[in-house]
C-alpha cells in the first residue's frame, strides 16, 4: 500500500470518451444541453410535487425522490466529465475519485430500491384500492424511503473502501470518464480477487433483489388487472405503471449488461458506451417520461401555466 503522503498527493488521469480535440468540443455541447435539461426537468418536478395539493399521494412522493436520485446521479459526474472536455487536465484527485466512486456507486444501489418501492406502492393502489392510503401512510412511505438511501450509502461506502483499498503502483490512467470500479480494478498492482467478489456479490444481490420485488409487484398487478370487468378500468390500471415499467426497463437493460461480466480490456470499453445511458440519458428521460404520460401531472402543469398567464395578464 502506498504511504499516506503518497496517497494524498496521488492524482488519477480520466481518459474520457475521445481523445479527439473535436468530437470532445462537439459532446460537451450535447451532454451540456442533456444535463441541463436533467437539472430542470427533474427540479420542477420536484418543485410540482411539493406545491401542487393534487400531487400530494405516496406515488408522487416516491417519484419526487426519484427525481432527487437522478439529480445527484448526474451530477456526481457531469460536471467534472464537461470540465475534462475543455481542459487539458484530465486529472481527480485520489480524494475525488473515492467520492466519486462512493456517491455513484450508492446513488444507482438507492435507485434500485426506489423504483422497488415504487413498484409496492402501484402494487397497493391497484390491489387494495379502497386500503391505499391506510396500508401507504406516511411512516410507511417514509420508510421505504429511507431504505434505499440507507442501504444505498453503507454499500457504496464498502465497495469504495475495498477499492481504494487496492494498491495502484503503475499506470493511473482511468479508462473511463469517471472513477467507475471495473477500470479501477483494471489499474490494481495488488490481488483484486476479494474486491472482485464483493463487487459481482453486491451487484448481482441488488440487482435480483430489487427487480425480484418489482417482478413479483407486477405478477399481483397482472393478476389483479385481469379481474377488472369494465375495458376502461383495466386501461386506466395499466397507465398507471407504464412509466414505472419504461424507467425501470431502461435502468436495468443498462446496468445488467454493465455489472454482470468480470472487468477486461473490452468490456471496459463497451462499458463506457452503456454508462452514457444511465448516467446521462436515463436521469433525463425519467421526468419526462413520468411528465409526459401522467394525466396528473400535465394537469399540474397546466394550473402553473395558466396561473401565470392570468397573473400577467391582469397586470
Amino acid at each position: 500500500m502506498p504511504s499516506l503522503n503518497q496517497t494524498a498527493a496521488m492524482e488519477f488521469i480520466l481518459l474520457g470518451l475521445t481523445d479527439s480535440p473535436v468530437l470532445e468540443k462537439i459532446l460537451f455541447g450535447v451532454f451540456l444541453v442533456v444535463y441541463l435539461i436533467t437539472l430542470a426537468a427533474n427540479l420542477c418536478l420536484i418543485i410540482l410535487i411539493r406545491t401542487n395539493s393534487h400531487l400530494q399521494t405516496p406515488m408522487y412522493f416516491f417519484l419526487g425522490h426519484l427525481s432527487f436520485v437522478n439529480i445527484c446521479c448526474s451530477s456526481s459526474v457531469t460536471p467534472n466529465m464537461l470540465n475534462s472536455f475543455l481542459s487539458d487536465q484530465k486529472t481527480i484527485s485520489y480524494a475525488g475519485c473515492f467520492t466519486q466512486c462512493l456517491l455513484f456507486i450508492a446513488l444507482v444501489i438507492t435507485e434500485f430500491y426506489m423504483l422497488a418501492s415504487m413498484a409496492l406502492d402501484r402494487y397497493v393502489a391497484i390491489y387494495s384500492p379502497l386500503h391505499y392510503s391506510t396500508r401507504m401512510s406516511k411512516n410507511v412511505c417514509i420508510s421505504l424511503v429511507t431504505f434505499p438511501y440507507v442501504f444505498g450509502f453503507l454499500n457504496g461506502l464498502s465497495q469504495a473502501l475495498l477499492t481504494f483499498h487496492l494498491s495502484f503502483c503503475g499506470s493511473h490512467e482511468i479508462n473511463h470518464f469517471y472513477c467507475a470500479d471495473p477500470p479501477l480494478i483494471m489499474l490494481a498492482s495488488s490481488d483484486t480477487y476479494i474486491k472482485k467478489m464483493a463487487m459481482f456479490v453486491v451487484a448481482g444481490f441488488t440487482l435480483s433483489s430489487s427487480l425480484f420485488i418489482i417482478l413479483l409487484s407486477y405478477i399481483f398487478i397482472f393478476v389483479s388487472i385481469l379481474r377488472i370487468h369494465s375495458v376502461e378500468g383495466r386501461h386506466k390500471a395499466f397507465s398507471t405503471c407504464g412509466s414505472h415499467l419504461t424507467a425501470v426497463t431502461i435502468f436495468y437493460g443498462t446496468l445488467f449488461c454493465m455489472y454482470l461480466r468480470p472487468p477486461s480490456e473490452k468490456s471496459v470499453e463497451e462499458y463506457k458506451v452503456i454508462a452514457v445511458l444511465y448516467t446521462l440519458l436515463s436521469p433525463m428521460l425519467n421526468p419526462l417520461i413520468y411528465s409526459l404520460r401522467n394525466k396528473d401531472v400535465i394537469r399540474a402543469i397546466q394550473q402553473v401555466t395558466k396561473g401565470r398567464f392570468f397573473k400577467r395578464t391582469a397586470v
